[in-house]
């Protein structure tokens, strides 16, 4: 009899499929190419005996050991090529993967539709109604009901949920400047600007009107004058209970990701301090673990991430402690596993595309 384990599937579709909230869901080309070519990467953080599902079980092979080699040679990271974690490809007949949990990347109707086709057993994965909590804790209201509860001295943030596009106007002529976003939506995509000098609502007109007509909704904020963008990385636990992990700095071009540093907690804090102390940093770690542990128990667990930036403000500078919760594994979570002990040893994990195929990228700083 074949061991229990744990089945790990990369699906860097799932905001796109939870904002359609559709199961018969087709991810874009882009969403299919990047599960293509890097499905390999829960062998990163998976343990001795675990199973990652992958689209094509040779190139996903290679693409691993690649990245582990980059590791050991320029962090001097070891232990990453455990012979006991394999690659299954999809096709790969149920009735041998002994799973004992399934571990994707974020849940969804999408996925749950496709692998019950597969005839996993559903007791294996959340139930319709489970997704659909998930997928509403995942609206970015969420977020915005958590903000008042971090602000505190040295913060900023504001977010208002408009179901009418006449709602926006008047937020417009107060702030100045907004951002408009969709309420589900991912790597910068469903964002819109307004500015009521150069940029009017009426440019933005039908897309608002698509949005609240499609999600029912549209959150707006203020504009704020960015300067760094980070965030923090957590756990919760079936009882309720939310765990840090760690830090994440990460870049972006245009709201989409691009990559994440990777240096030890104690860089990593060091690196904000110059902007937001870290007692304030405590302080916001602590209290979103006190209120998402009310918020998630008995409706999520499993990891999630919150966004944060700091902000230029009155000469100096503040934090915007949740610009959005990410209500999955995120890129954080992967730098964490993969980000090394040692101060001196630093390096930087980036996804590049080139020569039609995207490409987890270990280089050191």
């Amino acid at each position: 009899m074949l061991p229990t384990m744990n089945l790990h599937i990369f699906n860097p579709e799932h905001d796109i499929a939870l904002a359609s909230g559709l199961a018969n869901f087709t991810a874009p080309h882009a969403g299919r190419q990047l599960r293509h070519d890097l499905g390999f990467l829960p062998a990163l953080w998976a343990r001795e005996g675990d199973c990652v599902m992958v689209d094509d079980t040779e190139q996903a092979q290679k693409a691993w050991q690649r990245v582990a080699c980059q590791l050991r040679t320029k962090l001097g990271k070891d232990g990453l090529t455990q012979p006991d974690i394999t690659f299954e490809p999809m096709r790969t007949p149920v009735s041998s993967l002994k799973a004992q949990s399934i571990e994707p990347w974020g849940w969804n109707s999408a996925l749950r539709a496709m692998l019950l086709r597969r005839g996993f057993n559903e007791r294996l994965m959340p139930t319709a109604l489970q997704l659909e909590t998930i997928r509403q804790l995942s609206h970015r209201r969420t977020a915005a009901a958590l903000l008042p509860e971090l602000r505190m001295a040295g913060t900023v943030g504001e977010a208002f949920e408009c179901q009418e596009a006449e709602q926006v106007e008047p937020l417009l002529e107060e702030y100045g400047q907004l951002v408009m976003k969709a309420p589900w939506s991912s790597s910068g995509r469903g964002l819109r600007f307004l500015s009521v000098e150069r940029t009017p609502l009426a440019v933005h007109a039908n897309w608002l009107r698509n949005v609240v007509a499609s999600q029912g909704s549209v959150m707006v904020e203020p504009y704020y004058d960015k300067v760094k963008d980070f965030g923090m990385e957590f756990y919760a636990d079936e009882q309720g209970r939310v765990r840090y992990a760690g830090l994440s700095l990460f870049h972006t071009a245009n709201g989409a990701y691009t990559g994440n540093l990777l240096v030890s907690e104690n860089v990593k804090n060091k690196t904000i301090s110059h902007y937001i102390s870290n007692e304030l940093l405590n302080s916001i770690q602590e209290k979103i673990c006190q209120s998402l542990s009310l918020t998630f128990k008995g409706r999520y667990h499993g990891p999630f991430g919150v966004d944060m930036m700091v902000v230029a403000n009155d000469g100096g500078f503040a934090l915007h402690p949740c610009v959005e919760i990410n209500l999955r594994r995120t890129m954080g979570h992967v730098a964490i596993a993969l980000s090394p002990e040692d101060d001196d040893l630093r390096g930087v994990m980036r996804i590049e595309y080139a020569e039609n195929n995207y490409k987890l990228k270990i280089n050191k700083l």
